[in-house]
C-alpha cells in the first residue's frame, strides 16, 4: 500500500471543516493511518518546505502554515499520492475542478485548504517530518478493504 502526507491547513481548520475533509478521503475507502493535531513551529514549517526556500513566497507560506493548528495525517490505500491530490484540485482555487476541496472550499492560492504530497519520495519525507514511527498504525485491515481492493 502507498501512504502519502496530508495536512489540513489553518484556514480550514479554523472554518470547522476537518471533519467533511476527512471524511472525503475515508469514503474515497483511504485508510487513515495517522492523525493528529498540531501547532507547528518554525524549524519545522521550514523543514517541511525547504524546496521553496529562497523563493519569495518562503517567508508567506512559513507564516501561514504556523498562523494556527493544522491537522496532520499520514493516508494509505492504491495510488494515494495522485488520487489524494486529484482529490485537493489545482493549488489555485480558480483552476480547480468542480467537486475537489479546493474548489469547494478555497478561494485563494494563498489560503487552499490544504497541503498533499507530490510524489512517493516527497510523502516519504513529510511523513517523517510530522510523525514518530510510533504514532503510525499501519498494516490494520477493516472488513471494507474486501469490497475495495477485492480479497
Amino acid at each position: 500500500m502507498e501512504k502519502t502526507f496530508v495536512a489540513i491547513k489553518p484556514d480550514a481548520v479554523q472554518r470547522g471543516l476537518t471533519g467533511e475533509i476527512i471524511q472525503r478521503f475515508e469514503k474515497k475507502g483511504f485508510k487513515i493511518v495517522g492523525l493528529k493535531l498540531v501547532q507547528l513551529d518554525r524549524e519545522t514549517a521550514e523543514k517541511h518546505y525547504e524546496e521553496h526556500i529562497g523563493k519569495p513566497f518562503f517567508e508567506n507560506l512559513v507564516k501561514f502554515i504556523t498562523s494556527g493548528p493544522i491537522v496532520a495525517m499520514a493516508v494509505e490505500g492504491v495510488n494515494t499520492v495522485e488520487v489524494v491530490r486529484k482529490m485537493m484540485g489545482a493549488t489555485n482555487p480558480k483552476n480547480a475542478e468542480n467537486g475537489t476541496i479546493r474548489a469547494d472550499f478555497a478561494q485563494t492560492m494563498e489560503r487552499n485548504i490544504i497541503h498533499g504530497s507530490d510524489s512517493l519520495q516527497s510523502a516519504e519525507r513529510e511523513i517523517k517530518i510530522h510523525f514518530k514511527d510510533s504514532e503510525l498504525v499501519c498494516g490494520w485491515n477493516r472488513d471494507t478493504d474486501k469490497w475495495l481492493l477485492g480479497g
